[in-house]
């Protein structure tokens, strides 16, 4: 039988665009690679944003996509594209009126301001009670999907790899799937996800080290695909890290997300100092802007610092990493890759990997710094008291990867350009694979990732519900008219 679209990738901006599609009246074929639906969602915090929606209006708070554009140009320094964020803003909170008559419910402490990174002005952030939320948006898709799926009007194939486009005359007409299968629709949707879990293509496109916390599937498949037929990229050089997460255990490039240090300073004030591997301290560790930490980072050895503090901090300080207590962070000195206890300074740098003198007469001046009660390096505020009651600790903080920048180029009506600037006949790209800096920039706006992946598969769904109505209508048009059999 035949397809309106084949959808590559059933993560939330292919699944979106495949219910919006079948909503009015298409029929969709959605190729997804591993063995069950969801994507990135799984794994995903679930943050969603929009400027003026229900659950907004239920607290009194005031917003509209104009207000929630403005925080975002402000965050963002206007390094995104205004055209695509302000086509994804338009629908945000239709997405979020979609979610939730779909049976997704929110935390009841949201919407919120989220300080994870420089916050918005007004509350606009929901996610689900649960940790992470990405698995409640994945049960509303689902419930949406399967009518769908049950009237024929969505074919959704597992474990059906893609591995290239099928064209004509410079047009995209299908796609191939390992072992030789071939499948032709007049229009293909790319909605295969970031690559954050593909080291060298992470290397090549943002010139970073690679600690990732991103799908496993998450391997560039469809900016690879697209590239081999001439598309063109966006987003390149706007690559920011997420500010510090544990080292990864063994060859898997992954953190562990859900025991993550607690570095947000207006959350957990810090009693520890960072330190780069030189023992060197590189910013006031009370700086309330993560923003501003995370581009500072950009400028240390290997993006990598430690966390070095004492016993007293352990014992006084709010939870140094989420979900360890102090008793057990300390258990697992020694043992997990990335803590380290020792009973002096330099004994502690030797195990870190960090220099020791360097450490030391790092320790000794902001130990004088909080004596004298003020830090002139930095500027640091919170001074609580000294680095020197043994044991003292040291935990090893990476960048993290949550989303790639870079991504395919696409016009305003989500179809991948080539390097000349013409639309690519036939091909459509959403979410992640269009990257992360098409409506963030280069800077991470809460709920800008997630939301945009279902706003922008919606209004796709509906484009190549409405192309295949056009062609339709035209045919019967021809079929009418005088001298045509």
């Amino acid at each position: 039988m035949a397809f309106d679209a084949i959808i590559v990738g059933a993560g939330p901006g292919g699944l979106a665009c495949a219910i919006a599609a079948a909503d009015a009246g298409a029929r969709v074929l959605v190729l997804e690679k591993a063995a069950d639906i969801g994507g990135a969602l799984p794994y995903s915090g679930g943050h969603l944003s929009a400027g003026g929606f229900s659950a907004q209006r239920e607290r009194g708070i005031a917003d509209d996509p104009e207000r929630h554009f403005a925080d975002i140009l402000r965050i963002s320094r206007g390094t995104g594209r205004e055209d695509l964020t302000r086509l994804s803003l338009g629908e945000q909170p239709a997405v979020l009126e979609w979610l939730f008559a779909a049976g997704y419910e929110i935390d009841p402490a949201t919407p919120r301001v989220v300080h994870g990174h420089e916050p918005y002005t007004t509350p606009r952030t929901v996610h689900a009670a649960e940790t992470p939320g990405g698995p409640a948006i994945l049960r509303a898709l689902r419930r949406l999907l399967e009518p769908h799926t049950a009237a024929g009007r969505i074919e959704v194939r597992c474990g059906a790899r893609v591995t290239g486009l099928l064209t004509a005359g410079g047009a995209v007409t299908g796609v191939t799937e390992a072992g030789g299968r071939r499948t032709r629709a007049p229009a293909v949707v790319l909605a295969t996800g970031g690559f954050g879990h593909a080291p060298a293509l992470f290397a090549e496109l943002e010139g970073a080290p690679l600690t990732t916390s991103a799908a496993p599937t998450s391997t560039g498949d469809g900016l690879l695909m697209a590239r081999r037929i001439g598309a063109a990229l966006q987003g390149l050089g706007q690559y920011i890290p997420t500010f510090g997460g544990l080292p990864p255990q063994g060859d898997d490039p992954r953190v562990d997300w859900l025991n993550r240090p607690q570095l947000v300073a207006t959350e957990r004030p810090p009693w520890e100092i960072y330190v780069d591997r030189h023992g060197r301290r590189w910013i006031a560790e009370d700086e309330p802007s993560i923003d501003r930490k995370e581009r500072v980072l950009t400028g240390i050895d290997r993006m990598t610092f430690w966390m070095v503090f004492d016993s007293r901090a352990l014992r006084e300080s709010r939870p140094m990493v989420h979900g360890w207590s102090p008793e057990e962070l300390d258990a697992r000195c020694g043992r997990r890759r990335g803590l380290h206890r020792a009973g002096d300074p330099a004994g502690l740098a030797r195990l870190a990997g960090v220099d020791p003198d360097g450490l030391t007469a790092e320790i000794a001046r902001y130990n004088a710094a909080v004596a004298a009660g003020a830090d002139p390096a930095f500027g640091r505020r919170h001074l609580p008291a000294p680095i020197a009651e043994p044991p003292f600790y040291a935990v090893e903080n990476h960048p993290v990867t949550l989303i790639t920048f870079a991504g395919l180029d696409v016009d305003a009506r989500l179809r991948v350009r080539r390097e000349d600037g013409g639309a690519v006949p036939g091909l459509y790209a959403v979410g992640e694979v269009i990257g992360s800096a098409a409506v963030n920039g280069n800077a991470f706006c809460s709920g800008m990732c997630l939301t945009p992946a279902l706003a922008f598969g919606r209004l796709a769904g509906r484009r190549l519900a409405a192309e295949r109505e056009g062609s339709v209508r035209e045919a019967s048009v021809r079929e009418g008219e005088p001298g045509r059999a």
